[in-house]
């Protein structure tokens, strides 16, 4: 099925010099929890080369679009992607091979129209992606610009003094801005839990969100430090340190008070002060701890079977306790009735909490539509890979942005080191962005392209 993408060509369509493809190539390789994913390579006939690779989630909503597997038992558990390699290699290097790469819109819809399935199915998402990015990084190169300034001229993203979202946004989440450019405040995961790691923690993902009004740099600095002091915490406490998927540390807990207990002390002890340095956030990733059978969000650290009406009165005791300014996920992704009611409550609770959606809306245009309707939600999550290229995750940003929905760019659990996120970030203008904890390659991978973007950024 064909999706209605402007083909115009970007900046480089009508440009002074040839910036076709000569050659695409894919490969297997692996992921940061030693799984299968792939990566492609262009080549211009102007000898640039550009290479991206995709990630994978572990916690993946229904809506998502086909991450294409082998299935065959006999490599890597059936996790190996050689068919979503071949499909690159086979189908869609010989179609795309001569074509301008700096005409986005193009490549996209003829990859989609290629597929022709509405989930991406034949060919797979991690396949069809890899090539649009790789096509984004190759257009970049070739116009001499920054990734994050081509994405933007590409999708003519105006510049922004007042980002959508930040109208009613208190003071202490405001954005600074260098530039025409904004970089993102970092989410950082740093304590992980569901299906995230191996422990007892139902709560997938614990946060730090520095709030102070510093530079980018700064605000990794505090994450870093207060990261570095949780690990001495859960040590005095006799925890293990040991970290999970996404870098955060993952030890079995008595409860997810304690946890926040923890964070709290560590936050203290590092020097800084909750609710003005620092905030708390989670994804509660209610899918993983949902049973569907007994209609019950069932939190075996706390010992609880609840209703979805008691869930929703236990974020709003920790969102007192503990404040927290975000909660993403809070329930199922099938219940939008419920969805709906619980935003109601939720977004007086505290007036800088954001209500985020990820499963439910999946980077789907069709999803946030409804979600923005339906009135569910204040921030959406935006994963390329949920819905397979780069232009379709630009229309889904679109129309929440549109809506005065905040933005957050996020990596999957399963990660390169493939920095695209970062930039893409940039160039929408995001609020915010999640990329995992203050430990792991490729985490910081996109927190170390960030810093560098911020320094280039203040030299304009």
């Amino acid at each position: 099925m064909s999706t209605k993408i402007s083909a115009s060509g970007g900046p480089a369509a009508g440009g002074k010099r040839s910036i076709k493809i000569k050659d695409i190539y894919a490969r297997e390789i692996l992921d940061s929890r030693g799984d299968p994913t792939i990566e492609v390579k262009i080549e211009l006939f102007g000898k640039i080369k550009s290479v991206a690779s995709v990630p994978s989630g572990a916690s993946i909503g229904g809506a998502e679009a086909t991450e294409l597997r082998d299935n065959d038992v006999k490599r890597y558990g059936g996790k190996g992607v050689l068919k979503a390699v071949e499909n690159v290699n086979a189908i869609i290097a010989k179609i795309l091979k001569g074509k301008n790469a700096a005409r986005q819109k193009e490549i996209d819809a003829a990859l989609i129209d290629l597929d022709g399935t509405e989930n991406k199915s034949r060919l797979g998402a991690n396949a069809i992606l890899a090539v649009s990015l790789a096509c984004a990084e190759a257009g970049a190169k070739a116009e001499e610009m920054p990734l994050y300034e081509y994405i933007s001229k590409t999708y003519q993203i105006p510049p922004k003094d007042n980002p959508a979202g930040q109208a009613n946004t208190p003071p202490s989440l405001k954005l600074r801005r260098a530039s025409k450019y904004q970089i993102p405040t970092p989410m950082f995961n740093i304590f992980n839990g569901g299906k995230h790691a191996d422990t007892n923690l139902d709560i997938q993902e614990i946060m730090i969100v520095p709030i102070a009004n510093v530079s980018f740099s700064e605000k990794v600095r505090y994450g870093a430090e207060i990261f570095h002091e949780l690990k001495k915490v859960l040590s005095q406490h006799n925890l293990d340190t040991d970290i999970g998927n996404e870098g955060g540390y993952a030890p079995d807990i008595k409860s997810t008070a304690f946890a926040f207990d923890l964070i709290l002390e560590a936050i203290k002890k590092a020097g800084f002060k909750l609710g003005k340095d620092i905030a708390l956030a989670i994804d509660a990733g209610a899918n993983s701890f949902y049973d569907a059978k007994e209609n019950k969000y069932i939190l075996k650290a706390d010992g609880v079977s609840l209703s979805s009406d008691r869930l929703v009165s236990l974020y709003l005791e920790w969102i007192n306790k503990y404040n927290l300014i975000s909660i993403e996920d809070p329930l199922n992704e099938k219940d939008w009735e419920e969805w709906g009611g619980a935003y109601r409550r939720l977004k007086t609770a505290k007036g800088e909490l954001m209500v985020v959606t990820d499963d439910l809306t999946a980077t789907n245009l069709k999803r946030i539509t409804r979600a923005i309707k339906e009135t569910v939600g204040s921030a959406i999550i935006i994963k390329p890979n949920q819905v397979g290229t780069l232009s379709e995750t630009m229309e889904t940003v679109n129309a929440a942005r549109k809506a005065g929905w905040k933005i957050v760019v996020s990596h999957r659990s399963g990660e390169t080191c493939d920095s695209f996120i970062a930039d893409l970030a940039v160039a929408v203008g995001a609020d915010f962005i999640k990329a995992g904890s203050l430990s792991r390659g490729e985490r910081l991978a996109k927190y170390n392209r960030l810093m560098e973007i911020e320094s280039e950024i203040k030299l304009k």
